[in-house]
């Protein structure tokens, strides 16, 4: 039996007493970073037979897993903190036990991204996780602009060092949206911050962050809310400049993302082309 169990993603009493219990029971512990799992399991008097897997040696270490679990042993798979398989290589070793017939469970607790969501004070009724984007500058805007017109609230891992730079493209890829910058969650110095990207970009700049971080943002609902207005200063601008200028324009204007404001724009100049033809006719 293969059980995903959930750990603490900083404070270590956030533990559940079923996740002790599966661990206490386990043949053996399948975890992502020795050193933090030994600590873990050290608080809790609990000593077993670890092997490292992680997303470098996942590929060798697989069929060693899937061969003691042919062998009946309880195998108990852990990560750095939260839940497994949320940005680990564990998904493939599910998919590996649903293949061979071999029986898993999961051992639910804490999770980042949804203890990021309940802080953030933005609207959980709808979210996207989106893990790590690339820290190339190119490939995370491409990504951004991949869910750019997504109305659920969009959550993301990132790194101190990487934090500013991702602020300034979602700005610039997604217009001026509310986040939350959730950092070291469960610790002693938890930190809650939230305002415009604008805001967020001149703070972090002055205020290098640390820690483990959950960026939060609000999702894509100012083109349903600001729709009409949309198409009035669209044609407004149509009168006196080209659709690229007349986009740039607007998009600056309502602070909205321009790849959003172009497809809305190429509607209303099709439909302006279908009228005129239906009335030359």
């Amino acid at each position: 039996m293969l059980s995903l169990v959930s750990v603490p993603i900083g404070n270590l009493k956030d533990i559940t007493l079923r996740a002790l219990e599966v661990l206490q029971e386990a043949d053996t512990i399948a975890c992502e970073d020795t050193r933090f799992s030994l600590k873990l399991l050290s608080h809790y008097g609990i000593s077993k037979p670890l092997l490292s897997y992680h997303e470098h040696n996942a590929e060798q270490m697989r069929p060693r897993l899937l061969s003691l679990l042919k062998e009946g042993k309880k195998i108990a798979y852990i990560t750095d903190g939260g839940m497994p398989l949320i940005s680990d290589p564990g998904f493939k070793l599910v998919v590996a036990c649903q293949e061979h017939g071999f029986p898993y469970t999961v051992i639910p607790g804490p999770s980042a991204p949804l203890t990021a969501l309940c802080l953030s004070g933005l609207s959980p009724s709808r979210f996207l996780f989106g893990g790590f984007l690339s820290p190339k500058t190119g490939a995370r805007k491409r990504a951004l602009e991949e869910v750019s017109s997504e109305k659920a609230t969009l959550i993301f891992f990132e790194s101190p060092k990487r934090l500013v730079p991702f602020l300034k493209d979602a700005h610039e890829v997604l217009g001026d949206r509310i986040a939350t910058v959730c950092r070291e969650m469960t610790k002693l110095f938890e930190e809650t911050k939230k305002g415009s990207f604008s805001t967020l970009i001149t703070f972090y700049e002055q205020t290098p962050p640390r820690g483990e971080i959950v960026v939060v943002i609000e999702g894509n609902m100012a083109l349903e809310k600001k729709v009409i207005d949309l198409d009035y200063h669209l044609n407004e601008a149509f009168k006196s400049h080209s659709l690229k200028e007349a986009v740039d324009l607007v998009s600056k204007a309502y602070n909205l993302p321009k790849r959003e404001v172009y497809q809305h724009a190429l509607k209303l100049s099709s439909e302006k082309t279908r009228l005129s033809k239906g009335t030359s006719e």
